[in-house]
């Protein structure tokens, strides 16, 4: 099953320095049928103003992936990790018993991320940052893993939960498919373009909730740029 999640049907707020579209319920936002799905729990779709940012704040027991769209994000926390992640690369932040961050945008435009939090396996582990680049030629035509907890995976942001967060660009007329395990599911946003998702079209920044689905096959309607994550129920 394939559920479409329009973009205009999300929720969302605007701070002024920040324009933000909520997937699932998120502080003001709430709809108690878009509580999460499965381990996942948010995936907000962000646009920061330039000189602005989340000023510093506490997490715990999150997996928090972020996946810049567009521009870059820098990220100092409490542990003294410091780094600036740009558009098409993958930082990760594993809260664990606690971590105070903040993320600014010093770029001079608009920053847009996709910031998607998943539940660990286990709480109370140590807090931990990381970032990696993720070459889009790399996972050009077919689904590349960019974090993940799931065995076998390797050489790839490593988060403390049996899912994986994966990205695949594709051009117009190009598919790519992903085998979806038994009784898991699925969450897939296109960045940009447009897709048929087994036949559903999915619009830019649309969400797609799969699950019962045991193979994924993407299609592109034009130039895509599409992220998933690979969940537990």
């Amino acid at each position: 099953m394939i559920d479409r999640r329009p973009f205009e049907s999300l929720g969302g707020a605007d701070h002024g320095w920040l324009r933000a579209k909520h997937h699932f319920s998120f502080a003001d936002y709430y709809d108690r049928s878009r509580m999460g799905f499965g381990a996942l729990v948010v995936w907000n779709d962000d646009e920061i103003a330039p000189g602005t940012g989340f000023p510093p704040h506490g997490h715990a027991d999150m997996e928090i992936i972020t996946y810049v769209r567009e521009g870059a994000i820098t990220h100092q926390d409490n542990l003294g990790n410091q780094g600036r992640t740009e558009a098409g690369d993958v930082q990760v932040m594993s809260a664990g018993t606690g971590i105070r961050h903040a993320e600014y945008n010093r770029e001079p435009g608009a920053t847009r991320i996709f910031q998607i939090w998943i539940q660990p396996d286990q709480e109370r582990g140590k807090p931990s940052w990381g970032a990696k680049p993720f070459p889009k030629g790399d996972r050009s035509g077919q689904f590349a893993v960019l974090a993940s907890g799931m065995k076998g995976d390797e050489d790839v942001l490593p988060i403390r939960a049996n899912a994986r967060v994966l990205g695949v660009t594709l051009k117009a007329g190009e598919r790519a498919e992903y085998t979806l395990g038994a009784g898991r599911k699925a969450y897939l946003v296109p960045a940009v373009g447009e897709v048929e998702v087994n036949g559903v079209v999915i619009q830019a920044r649309d969400g797609a909730a799969v699950q019962d689905e045991s193979r994924i096959v993407v299609t592109a309607r034009a130039d895509a740029e599409v992220v998933l994550v690979d969940v537990n129920p």
